[in-house]
């Protein structure tokens, strides 16, 4: 577009807008075959010329609007200050851009990108004026739904988990503020033995199943209170400005009745149960991440305790102490003594078919503990500050890891790394980064840094400015599980990311749900939009792989080319796809 409007503002455009005069005739042809409307108007802006382009966007044949004037695009969408300040602009600079909303011939009103320039002769007297503009529509639509499903669970249509903490956190936020204390009760619901339905009815039904039950606990709250699925078959509640905590018992008491009586589904009677875990404010947790996790630790001892009954958070529920001494005495050995070690998960190009990179991924197994899942020993890692030195390693280890590849002869298969919220957000993050690469004498360019949402939402502006000096230095960055909820598009646009790696809980679903397939289209027409590159993550099967290449998506990774494999592994493994691929041709 900038060169486009240059190569206008650098000719002297006549009356009559004779373009093929102009001895440069990349002009003409610029004018003829641009994909973005054109319209030049005279010096008292009426219309002289348009390209085939505006006749497309906005319905107007030339013939019906030369000799008008741009008036007979507007939608009424703008007010009169706004045309005023925007003329005003023009006339000091010569130039304005923004975002606009016009009118087709239709009727329909539609938003456009339009850039305006004053085209002056060689007094310095202007003589024309022209606008180009693309339509935005189709982008409007993709965002507009994209920004609707991050508020709604697109199953159940109940708010989701992004949206149950915003309104949460709101909630607490005026409470503090309340002379009077106030009590809010959050339940924290799991479907007893949902995946055994799943695994014996399919996943269809199980869906349905959900929709009912959400539907059986919106009848039972009032408009002052919350509810939302907060993941798979689990779902939060708040009940806001009890009285008694044993409102909330009598409360979780008629869920349990309401969601134990039977539910048809395609002729099948299902019975279901639940287990409901209950913190209180302010008694159990002064935040929403508190209150959430000490209803967790609830909702489990109701499982442990026979299921289908509630609890409410006491202090004991923190977990075994045991197990936690034993765990925090040997992280802190391990970390110290380097004893963890990587798997690479391979990217697969989904129209080339080469390995294009591997998701370096951390593994510890420990003399007392067995083998300990990533799960339990980083989060306990980031609850500790352990996680800080626990990336570092990481970081080493991955570096280990490409000279291993380099000196295999694989110089272009860069290592994903993904890096904690805790550890990003610290301020030598940057530096000791650096220190790393600079130890194992290796580039940025090798490595690509990945990102969850909500790593990059919780100081987003600040986030920018780190993500940039990360790009700098010659990493590739991607934002991991994106879908899951927490990203702002008006943020998203400004993060300088190279892929999106959309989160493997719409991917196993795709073939099944036209809701999921439709989240990953739209996830990808945005993220190639915005030139981003899109890894499909937890694909398992032929038709996942299939369907996600017919959609557009670029990368592929997941058990159904390869599960995460140690060094030596992983270089069979590339060996052998070579070798595959070539026999292929």
């Amino acid at each position: 577009m900038k060169n486009l409007s240059e190569s206008f503002a650098n000719v002297s455009v006549s009356q009559d807008l004779s373009l093929a005069s102009y001895p440069d005739n990349s002009v003409v042809k610029i004018f003829e075959n641009i994909a973005e409307g054109i319209m030049i108007t005279d010096k008292n802006k009426r219309i002289v010329k348009v390209n085939a382009a505006f006749e497309f966007v906005t319905g107007y044949k030339k013939e019906e609007v030369i000799g008008n004037t741009p008036r007979i695009l507007q939608s009424g969408m703008q007010e009169k200050h706004f045309y005023l300040k925007m003329w005003e602009e023009i006339d000091e600079c010569g130039r304005w851009q923004g975002e606009i909303w016009n009118r087709r011939k239709t009727g329909d009103v539609y938003p456009e990108w339009l850039t305006i320039i004053s085209l002056k002769n060689d007094t310095g007297e202007v003589t024309n004026y022209c606008g180009i503009f693309t339509d935005l529509s189709e982008r409007k639509i993709v965002e507009n739904e994209l920004e609707k499903r991050t508020l709604r669970d697109i199953l159940t249509d109940v708010s989701n988990r992004f949206a149950y903490s915003e309104r949460m956190n709101a909630l607490l936020e005026s409470t503090t503020k309340m002379t009077q204390p106030v009590q809010h009760a959050v339940f924290l619901l799991n479907l007893d033995r949902f995946k055994q339905i799943n695994e014996t009815l399919g996943h269809t039904v199980g869906d349905q199943l959900l929709v009912e039950v959400s539907k059986r606990i919106k009848g039972l709250i009032k408009n002052k209170d919350t509810l939302a699925r907060y993941g798979g078959d689990e779902f939060v509640i708040t009940l806001t400005n009890i009285v008694h905590p044993r409102e909330a018992a009598k409360f979780a008491e008629q869920v349990i009745r309401v969601i134990e009586r039977p539910i048809t589904v395609d002729n099948h009677e299902i019975f279901v149960s639940t287990s409901i875990g209950i913190s209180i404010y302010p008694d159990d947790g002064m935040t929403t991440e508190e209150l959430l996790n000490r209803a967790e630790k609830a909702m489990l001892f109701s499982k442990d305790n026979g299921r289908n009954c509630f609890s409410f958070y006491f202090d004991e529920l923190n977990t075994d102490s045991k197990r936690v001494l034993l765990l925090d005495r040997e992280l802190r050995k391990a970390i110290e003594n380097r004893e963890f070690t990587l798997a690479y998960q391979p990217k697969i190009c989904v129209q080339s078919n080469e390995i294009v990179g591997v998701e370096a991924l951390v593994r510890w197994t420990n003399d007392k503990l067995g083998f300990v899942s990533p799960g339990e020993f980083i989060a306990y890692a980031e609850e500790t500050g352990l996680i800080i030195p626990l990336s570092e390693i990481i970081f080493d280890l991955a570096c280990q890891g490409n000279m291993n590849l380099l000196h295999a002869g694989y110089s272009n298969i860069p290592i994903a790394i993904n890096v904690s919220s805790i550890h990003f957000q610290q301020q030598g993050f940057l530096e000791s980064i650096q220190s790393i690469l600079e130890k194992n004498n290796t580039s940025a360019l090798n490595f690509e840094i990945e990102v969850t949402e909500r790593t990059v939402m919780n100081n987003a502006s600040e986030t920018v400015n780190k993500l940039v000096k990360l790009k700098l230095l010659g990493f590739k960055l991607s934002m991991d599980d994106f879908g899951t909820g927490y990203s702002s598009l008006s943020y998203l646009v400004k993060f300088p990311l190279d892929v999106l790696k959309i989160d493997q809980s719409f991917i196993q679903q795709i073939c099944i749900l036209a809701d999921k397939q439709a989240i990953v289209d739209a996830i990808i027409q945005m993220a190639h939009r915005l030139n981003m590159k899109v890894v499909a993550e937890g694909v398992e099967t032929k038709q996942q792989a299939a369907l996600l290449k017919e959609l557009g998506c670029d990368f592929i990774q997941g058990y159904y080319y390869s599960k995460p494999l140690p060094m030596d592994e992983l270089l069979e493994f590339i060996q052998f796809w070579e070798i595959d691929q070539q026999e292929r041709v």
